[in-house]
This record gives structure tokens, sequence and C-alpha cells, in this order.
């Protein structure tokens, strides 16, 4: 207790004592600075802040220029730049931007209209690379004052291309965006060029896909928005871009579609021309009617949608009638169906039309001059009295490589613009019967096993003939290929299971659009494949098992030497190469003394198989040697495109069947086609085991007691007609198979006439299509 009266002065000497207690305590923060300096040596003055480290680690001094990664900084800031760092390179590359812009602005000039529409055609050589086939597109061009053009003309274009035209400065970042959106999702790609960048893209033909180019074409079309007023713009526009048909510019296309000047273009016709720009060898009426339509209608409400024209308007249109391409003359002849194929195949790996038309390329095919001339040759060597509408398909394809050498699609594209070795279809007849064989070889079956071969015979409830009705015993399938029996093929293929043929047929190069059935029948070959995918299943099997797809260009190169694409595809094994050397064998006795003994003229090993369809509706010899695969198809058209069958025959021929002209083609082309080509066998088949089979279990059909007496092989054929009646009512499952060639004679016909004339579940006379189901065989 202080002392009475003397509070005030107690309290005064208290307060003073603490004062100089506290003055002599040193300061928190005097110590903290003198304990931090203490290693470094340094003393710290009083009230200073030391520097720390992270977490009391020492502290680092930064780097002046480069202060990366941060130190005495935690794990993660220490990689995350400073604010200061960030804005520094912003403004950097901000400024050098801006430098290369002015840059770029600067010294990029302002092409004129016609530098602008300054396309070149492209030149389409042969497989030499100096003799040409033809060439696409010498450029047809026409220029039209936009004063002349109807209003609507324009304002379709702007609905259709660039609704934001009038109001963009050149580009549209607003469209680069929603099109970078929309295709990082995953929808169909959209580009997003203006119009005035799309008319700049016309100056680089070809040569806008770097950053560099883009970056050029954006700068361009900058430029030319500032100095050229919109209509002008527009006008350069459609002055200068393609429109499909060979057509550059408003004007020739709208004499190319409608036969008449653009002056004279209607609103709706307006429109459709406006609607197929972005691919309009794709979207022409001609060729997609469907999509044409679907742009014509867009761009309808497009214009409605920018104020154009009314809803009125356009609800009064109607989709205008297009009249029919033209050609010009270099698609005269058979020439044409390979510049057609060869243009198909660049569209096909992402060219577009306007490099091809107008990018001044040199496009270099596969095919030999001389091995098609040969092949026109021999397609066009045919009796005085052939029908008209008999067509021959040739297809003879490189089995190293794939490539077409040689292909006859018809006499005169501009005639007939369809190509019936790679557009239209035939039965294959027999030839399928190579894909059972393979089938069976790689399900365990041999060459070696034997089957009853007598005629008819009930195979599974269902009967199926032999073309010439001869017995010849339990036969091996050597001989059953060598003379195409159809009991044994059908009673193999039906023990095996006819899914393992559909599943070789396409492994060998069948498309899977080739409708196969997996039935019995399917191995006498019902169904219709275009004659160039059967040359590129037997190039599969010629080449020991290994496929690749074909093609017809070698290479397209732009005029500053960049290759734009090769043709060729990797190789793939598909079958093993024992069981094709089995199946080789076989094929080969087809030559050497079976239905196809014709092609043995050429002088060296060859393989193939013959085939004859319904009713004789189709014909076939598809056969190699280990260098080249040839097939030939014949059948005949009717006056309203029907079916008609060659069973009347022509030129001494009757019917018309595997054996006959098509082999007769097949080896007067290949007499030329391996004139040059050395000698070479095929691979050796694996030595057979002793034989140790049993015949197999009869059918329950029995065996006719009086057995037909097979034929000399040296023969003629006595009969063009048909087999006997088939034994059920065409209303119910048809019975007869589709057959084959008879045996012992080239000519692949019948030596042991049949008396009756059967029909098939259509009612149409026919031997072979008793097997199966009514119109099933029907192309």
């Amino acid at each position: 207790m202080p002392p009475a009266g003397g509070g005030a002065a107690a309290r005064n000497g208290s307060s003073a004592q603490w004062k100089k207690t506290a003055s002599a305590r040193p300061s928190r923060t005097a110590t903290t600075t003198t304990s931090a300096a203490a290693p470094s040596g340094r003393s710290a003055s009083k009230g200073a802040r030391a520097k720390k480290g992270y977490k009391g680690r020492p502290y680092q001094e930064p780097r002046r220029f480069w202060n990366y990664p941060r130190p005495n900084k935690g794990p993660i800031h220490r990689w995350l730049p400073s604010w200061r760092f960030v804005l520094g390179t912003f403004v950097a590359f901000l400024l050098l931007g801006v430098g290369l812009f002015v840059y770029a602005y600067q010294t990029i000039g302002v092409p004129e209209p016609d530098d602008v529409a300054m396309a070149e055609g492209s030149t389409v050589y042969f497989a030499d690379g100096t003799t040409e086939m033809g060439t696409f597109a010498e450029v047809n061009r026409e220029i039209i004052a936009t004063e002349e053009l109807p209003e609507y003309v324009g304002q379709a274009v702007v609905a259709s291309e660039d609704r934001r035209f009038y109001s963009n400065a050149g580009v549209d970042p607003i469209g680069i965006l929603r099109a970078l959106w929309n295709n990082l999702q995953g929808n169909p790609t959209q580009g997003g060029s203006t119009l005035t960048q799309q008319y700049v893209e016309r100056y680089y033909t070809g040569q806008t896909s770097s950053y560099a180019d883009k970056f050029r074409e954006a700068i361009l079309a900058i430029k030319i928005d500032r100095e050229q007023p919109k209509d002008e713009i527009l006008g350069n526009y459609m002055n200068t871009i393609y429109f499909g048909r060979g057509a550059y510019g408003i004007e020739r296309a709208a004499q190319e579609y409608f036969g008449h000047s653009a002056a004279e273009l209607t609103l709706s016709e307006s429109a459709l021309i406006a609607g197929i720009i972005p691919s309009p060898s794709n979207w022409d009426p001609a060729v997609s009617p469907e999509q044409a339509e679907r742009r014509w209608n867009r761009t309808l409400d497009y214009m409605v949608e920018s104020g154009f024209i009314t809803a009125a308007e356009r609800n009064a249109q109607e989709f205008p009638a297009t009249i029919e391409p033209t050609r010009s003359d270099t698609y005269a002849g058979p020439t044409g169906y390979l510049l057609e194929m060869v243009r198909a195949e660049l569209l096909a790996a992402g060219l577009t039309a306007d490099q091809i038309d107008g990018g001044g390329l040199d496009i270099v095919s596969t095919i030999d001059p001389e091995l098609q001339a040969a092949a026109i040759t021999a397609s066009q060597n045919m009796p005085e009295d052939t029908p008209a509408g008999v067509r021959v398909a040739l297809t003879s394809i490189d089995n190293e490589t794939g490539g077409i050498v040689a292909l006859y699609g018809g006499a005169d594209y501009l005639t007939v613009q369809r190509n019936a070795a790679t557009q239209d279809v035939a039965q294959g007849g027999s030839t399928f019967k190579v894909f059972g064989l393979i089938a069976a070889l790689e399900n365990g079956v041999t060459l070696e096993d034997r089957y009853a071969s007598y005629s008819p015979m009930d195979v599974d409830g269902y009967e199926v003939r032999n073309f010439d009705r001869v017995n010849r015993g339990n036969i091996d399938l050597v001989e059953a290929t060598e003379n195409s029996v159809n009991t044994v093929y059908v009673q193999m293929n039906s023990e095996v299971g006819p899914e393992h043929l559909v599943d070789v047929a396409h492994r060998l190069g069948l498309p899977e659009e080739t409708a196969i059935e997996a039935v019995p029948s399917n191995v006498l070959g019902p169904a219709a494949p275009h004659p160039a995918d059967m040359a590129e299943a037997y190039s599969t099997i010629a080449s020991g098992g290994v496929h690749r797809d074909r093609y017809i260009v070698a290479s397209a190169t732009n005029g500053d030497g960049q290759v734009l694409y090769m043709g060729g595809s990797e190789e793939e094994r598909v079958v093993e190469a024992d069981v094709i050397a089995d199946a080789t064998y076989a094929m080969q006795q087809v030559v050497e003394s079976g239905t196809g003994e014709t092609a043995s003229e050429i002088g060296r090993p060859a393989a193939g198989k013959t085939g004859s369809s319904n009713d004789y509706r189709s014909a076939w010899f598809v056969g190699f040697v280990p260098q080249i695969t040839t097939s030939v198809a014949m059948y005949q058209v009717g006056e309203n495109g029907e079916e008609v069958s060659m069973v009347d025959g022509f030129g001494g021929v009757s019917p018309i069947s595997g054996g006959s002209f098509p082999t007769d083609i097949w080896t007067e082309y290949m007499t030329t086609a391996v004139a040059d080509l050395p000698v070479e066998d095929f691979p050796d088949r694996t030595e057979p085991e002793a034989p140790t089979w049993e015949p197999t279990e009869e059918p329950t059909t029995e065996e006719p007691t009086e057995e037909p007496t097979t034929p000399e092989p040296t023969e003629e054929p006595t009969t063009p007609e048909p087999t006997e009646e088939p034994t059920q009512e065409p209303t119910e499952e048809p019975t007869e198979e589709p057959t084959d060639e008879p045996t012992g004679t080239p000519t692949d016909e019948p030596t042991d006439p049949p008396t009756e004339e059967p029909t098939n579940g259509t009612g149409v006379p026919g031997w072979d299509d008793l097997f199966a189901p009514p119109g099933r065989n029907d192309p």
C-alpha cells in the first residue's frame, strides 16, 4: 500500500521506474533483426526489417534480368510469373504484333480483279509422266459488270456467305469465334472467313493452308475493305469465285446451270447458285438434288432474315430447274472414264474442285498408255452382230502396288456417263467359287478332300444341278475347280459354313456394300459386285494374300512443286500364304485344261476362274499372272435399262458364257500386258499327304441310275439351250442352282444338251437360278 497522502508521488515514482526498466530491456524487433543478421555477420540498425527466405531458408537475391523461377517463394508461387513479368510480356508482344501488322499492311499490295481470277487448269498425265491424258477446266470465265445484275443476285450471295458483310471490316472476329466453338464441339467443320477473305483467297489458290498465308489473307482483306467500296468487293467476288461445272464467275455459272446470262437470273435461280458456293461440285443439283434444295431454302430464309426480301416473296419461290452439265471434248471416248476416276479420287482425298480445276496441278496417273490402248482394242474386238446393249468392263491392276494400269469403262463417256467397271454391277457367277475354296482351306479342308459330283443332288433340302449334268464320281477339289462342278462346291460350302465365304470375299477386297447372303448358294455367285472390285479381290490372291486398295492417281503436284496427294495404301495380309498357294494351284488347272483353257495361250503360268450367271445375264473371266491381275465382265442392257439374257448369243456363240468372249478378251489384252514382263512362277503349294479320304455321305437324293456320258474335251457345243425344267413350282422355294461353265471346251459351253427349258422364280427361262430365292440373284 502506498503511504497516505503520497498517492500521486508514488504513482509518478512507479511510472518512472517502469520506464527505466522497459528502456533497459531490448526491443522484440531489435532482437529479431540482430538474430536474423547474425549469420551473415551484418549488424542490423534499430527498426530495420530483415530480408527473409521461404520458411527460414537463406535469402536469395533475385536475378536482375530473368527472375524465373522466382526465389524466396513457395513451391507453387515460385513458378508463377509476377504481374510485372506478365504485363511486360504482354506489352512486348503487343508492340511486336502492331509492328508486324503495320509492316504487312504497308508491304502487301492489293491485286487487280483480273489478277485475282488468274487460275490455271490442271493437266493429267499417263504413268510415264509425259504423255498427256487430258486437262481439267481450262478456265471458263467471263466478266460481267455488276450494274447489269439484278440486285437480288448479290443479296443472295451475301445472305448465304456473309450476313455481316456490310458491317465487318474485312474480317469477322465473331464469325471466327463461332466457327472455332462449333468445331471444338465436334460439329461439322465451319470456316470463319468473310466474303472478302474468300475473294482474297482466290489470289492464293491452293496456298492458304498455313498460318502465315491465313495472316496474309486477313491483312489483305482488311486493306481491300478500307480501299474498295463494299459493292465493288462483292462484284469482284462474284466475277472471281468457282461455281462448279468448270465455271468461274457468276456469268459463266448462269450459263452452265440455266443456259442464259446472269443478267436474266431470277430470284430463285440466284438463291440456288449462291447456296452451293461452298461445295459446288458436291451440291450441284445434278449430283445431289436434295442437298441443293436444302441450301436453296437456307439462302432464301437468310434473305428474309437480312431484310432483302419479304416473307411473301420467299414463299412464292419454286425450286428452279437446271440444265444438264456439259462436258468438253476432253472427256470424249474411253479416256473420259479415266479422267472422271482421277477427279473422284482427288476429291475423296480432300482436294477441292477449285484446286483441281484452277490450281494448275500436274497429275500423274497409274495408267500405262500402251496397256490402255491394248485394253481398248481387246474390249472393242467384238463381232459385228453384237447387240448395242452389250457392255464390256475390263480392269487391270499391278499386283505389287494396287495401281490400275488399264481400265475400259465404255466406248464414250459423253454418250454413256456411267463407268461399266466401277459403277455397274453384274452377278459374279462361279467366280465366287474361289472365295468358297479359300474359306474351306482356312477351315481344315484340303484340295485332296473328295465329294460326290452327280447331278441333280439334294443338299440341305435344295436341289443342285451341274451345268453339264455329268457324274464324275467322287472327285477332289482340284478337279471340281477345274470343271466348275456346282454340286461339289455347294456341298463343301454347306459343310464349312457359307458365312466364311462372306468374310473371305470382303477381306480380299469386295466392299461391305456388296450384298452377299450367308446361304449355301452364295458360292455360285448370285451377288453382284463391280467388275473393278473383283479385279482388286483377285489381285489380293495373286499377291499371296496381301491386300492393297486399288488407285488411279500416282501423284498430284502444284506449281511450286509441293506434292498435294500420293496414291496407294498400306498393304495388309488378309489370308495366309499357304492357303493362297493351294487355291492358286487349283485355279491354274482352270487355265491349263479347264473352263478357261483359252487363257493358256499367253504362254506363261496363269490362274483364274470363269463365271456365268443366272440365265446368262453376265459372263466373266478373272485371272492373273504373278505381276498383273485382270478382270473382264460382259453383260447386256435392254432399251429400258433392264437386264437382258445373253442365252441367244451372237457372233456364232450361243449362249454367252465366261469361257467365251470374256476369256478371249482377257487373253488378247494379257498377251500384250505380259509381253515385256519376265516369266514368273507361282509359289509352290505344300506337298499334300497321301490321300486317306473316305467317300462323303451321300445326300438324300438318289444318284441317277443312268450316268451321263462325260463329254470329250474337244467336242464342240451342240446347243445354246438351258437345262431341264425345275422339280418345284415357280411359286415355291427355288431348287436349282446358278450354274457355271461346262468342261472340256474353251468356250465354256454345254456338250450334253438339255431337252427342256425351265423357268425361274420370275418366269424367265434360266438354267442356273433354281437354288436361290426368287429375285435374289438379280444384280
